[in-house]
């Protein structure tokens, strides 16, 4: 198993810089997934730590070894391909063995290997069957399959769930989460989907123009993120920002949304927000899941929206309400049994514990 170090990692095409000065570490058997929109450098800090594309500057280490000068072939690294890469000619136990036959291991410990790979992805009964015979969920299985055999330190995953349907998907994940648990080898995955990325990581990398912005556990990064970007990336749907002010009067903080509408700011909150009193350039963030139909919260505050339900979307457990502040799309999360109806007015309450305040100027979250 293996211990991945990137330190100060870059790499410029021409004049523009893809990856800008990446630190990450990551432990032996951990699971992290780079996750961020697309040209965020996720792709090429993979292909970097693969050796597919060569680093421009810092560094890329293997327990303390650095091998950016090491060819791929020599990393000790089986790579998942979003389009499988599977020969068309070869059959399923073929594929999954190739490498092995290439580096000349015996038949019988090819055979052993092969046999308990596809145990694990519950493939044997595919051995013998061409790739065109096989569904993309078992292409995938097999492409992973044939990284798994090679017992590698380091698996690398390049968005191989983005060709499948929703629900193939959703089984896929799971899949992939089962054989980390049985295979405990380090694992980097790329992914644009922050809800495969939730899902899979025991740490999540979120990465936006070249940079990090915040590394942590999926909760951290849903419940207490450290940038706007994060804020607004993590979470679907996404969380509600919104422009604000912040005022304060005999009865406290207040942040206002609009002419109408201030919301209280929680006495928790207040001693770090005060100093923003009266200042300009605030977004206020609230997640969809704490705008909910009026009902009682224990006693935590609680601030009051009349909505007019412009979009109403049934989902079985929980209905998505939309309507406007200040122009703005809100979205809220509600009962199916709340009775929201588009073109009706609806009390819902705001709970704001779980705001959060953002500086324009730096997207910081206070």
């Amino acid at each position: 198993m293996a211990q991945v170090s990137l330190r100060k990692l870059f790499k410029r095409f021409d004049d523009t810089e893809a990856v800008r000065g990446i630190d990450l570490e990551i432990a032996d058997k951990e699971f992290v997934v780079l996750v961020g929109p697309s040209g965020c450098g996720k792709t090429t800090t993979l292909r970097m730590i693969a050796g597919l594309e060569e680093v421009s500057a810092g560094e890329i280490a293997v327990d303390g070894e650095v091998v950016n000068d090491v060819p791929p072939k020599d990393r000790d690294m089986a790579m998942v391909f979003q389009n499988y890469a599977l020969y068309p000619h070869m059959t399923v136990y073929e594929n999954m063995s190739f490498g092995l036959r290439l580096k000349r291991y015996p038949k019988d410990e090819i055979a052993r290997r092969v046999q308990e790979a596809a145990r694990i992805l519950d493939i044997t009964e595919l051995l013998d069957r061409k790739p065109r015979q096989l569904s993309g969920g078992q292409r995938q299985r097999v492409a992973m399959g044939r990284a798994i055999v090679r017992n590698p330190k380091v698996f690398l995953f390049d968005e191989p769930l983005s060709n499948l349907d929703a629900k193939l998907r959703v089984q896929m994940r799971t899949e992939i989460k089962r054989v980390h648990q049985k295979v405990r080898t380090t694992t980097v995955y790329v992914t644009h989907d922050q809800v495969e990325a939730m899902t899979l990581a025991d740490r999540v990398v979120v990465m936006n123009r070249g940079r990090i912005e915040q590394i942590g556990a999926p909760n951290e990064l849903y419940h207490a993120p450290k940038t706007r970007f994060v804020a607004g990336f993590i979470g679907s749907p996404a969380m509600n920002l919104l422009p604000c002010r912040l005022e304060e009067d005999d009865r406290g903080l207040r942040v206002r949304l609009s002419e109408e509408l201030a919301l209280p700011v929680p006495p928790a909150h207040a001693a770090r927000y005060r100093s923003h009193v009266g200042g300009a350039g605030l977004t206020f963030g609230l997640r969809p899941e704490h705008l909910t139909e009026n009902k009682s919260n224990g006693g935590s505050p609680l601030g009051m929206i009349d909505a007019h339900i412009e979009v109403a979307e049934p989902l079985g457990m929980e209905t998505l309400v939309f309507f406007r502040i200040n122009g703005l799309d809100v979205c809220g999360r509600v009962s199916p049994n709340a009775g929201a109806r588009e073109g009706a007015r609806m009390r819902l309450c705001a709970s704001l514990d779980n705001m959060h305040l953002i500086d324009d100027a730096t997207g910081a979250v206070l």
